[in-house]
């Protein structure tokens, strides 16, 4: 199986994973994707060998020939994935992007997307395999050695937290640290737990959230732990409210409640929350949204109302409301 990038699109993938272990309890399933995202799939069960493309791309495929696959699933499909499926020459079943529909819904607004979620369609790719969805999600396993230490967490943090997803890849997918303030402002005498996660790149965004709401039991994770410990985090959470970024799918894989927080991105392109309890913030009505089906380091039209006109009342009441739950 291949997929390169990235930590989302490469858990959604996880169920074909699992079915096609149960369609053939004895073959060797083999995965194919990049060094940095080894972490994701490493404790996958279902997985008999992975391959880690590092440098050169013909010696990757060598690697791959001598396994002498009898099959191969390319469930990325670009070009580097088609030069893989020419130099192997076996039978091979690619998952259709759809990319002429998500340039007329980016650029024209035209939306002619099935409104069918990517992991149902990741498994049109595999039906002449015989391969049908069993329907149990997705999928994401950590080691004991993953699992969050007891004392990484205050003791007012065991009965229960938020585990607020403060990063994204791109700049445009990202809740401003200000709308945060604003919306754990809203909730702030419910004393409501928040461990804030990202990467190290997220840290002054953490920072500014803390030093604004110092009397608040809030803790700043960002740049502190690996994935699978951040994945941790998020499993032992109560609610998950994250950006459109790859925790929110691993939150789904735990079926943890998420709300997620839509800026340039829309549900639309089929990527929401799957098979997990979820509510969306969107704000729907702008003429500029979707502005592209990955994201910008900068809004292009210079207001970022995607995420500026966000209700952030309406926000802290949903937050509230799973939490008393």
């Amino acid at each position: 199986m291949l997929r390169f990038s990235s930590i989302g699109d490469i858990v959604l993938t996880t169920p074909v994973l699992r079915c096609l272990r149960k369609k053939y309890p004895g073959a060797e399933i083999h995965y194919a994707t990049k060094p940095q995202f080894a972490d994701v799939l490493k404790h996958n069960p279902h997985i008999t060998q992975l391959h880690l493309l590092s440098s050169s791309l013909l010696g990757f495929i060598q690697q791959l020939k001598n396994e002498e696959f009898d099959y191969l699933i390319d469930l990325h499909n670009n070009q580097r994935t088609m030069v893989i499926k020419w130099l192997l020459g076996i039978p091979s079943f690619s998952f259709p992007k759809l990319n002429l529909k998500k340039w007329l819904l980016v650029n024209f607004k035209i939306n002619q997307l099935p409104q069918t979620h990517i992991v149902d369609r990741y498994f049109e790719t595999v039906a002449q395999l015989g391969v049908k969805n069993d329907g149990e999600g997705l999928d994401y396993f950590i080691s004991k050695n993953d699992a969050l230490p007891d004392h990484t967490l205050p003791t007012t943090f065991q009965n229960g937290y938020v585990a607020w997803v403060v990063g994204a890849k791109q700049k445009t997918k990202q809740f401003p640290a200000t709308k945060i303030i604003e919306t754990i402002q809203q909730f702030a005498t419910q004393q409501i737990p928040v461990a804030l996660l990202g990467g190290q790149e997220d840290e002054p965004t953490a920072s500014e959230i803390i030093s604004a709401l110092p009397d608040l039991p809030i803790i700043n994770l960002c740049g502190k732990l690996s994935l699978n410990q951040s994945a941790s985090v998020v499993q032992q959470s109560k609610l998950v409210v994250t950006n459109d970024t790859g925790l929110m799918h691993i939150a789904a894989a735990f079926k943890k409640p998420t709300i997620c927080i839509w800026g340039n991105t829309i549900p639309d392109l089929g990527m929401y929350p799957y098979k997990t309890p979820h509510f969306n913030f969107e704000v729907n009505g702008l003429k500029c949204r979707p502005c592209s089906k990955l994201g910008y380091s900068a809004c292009p039209k210079k207001h970022f109302n995607c995420m500026n006109q966000q209700n952030t009342a309406s926000l802290a009441e949903q937050i509230v409301a799973v939490c008393s739950t």
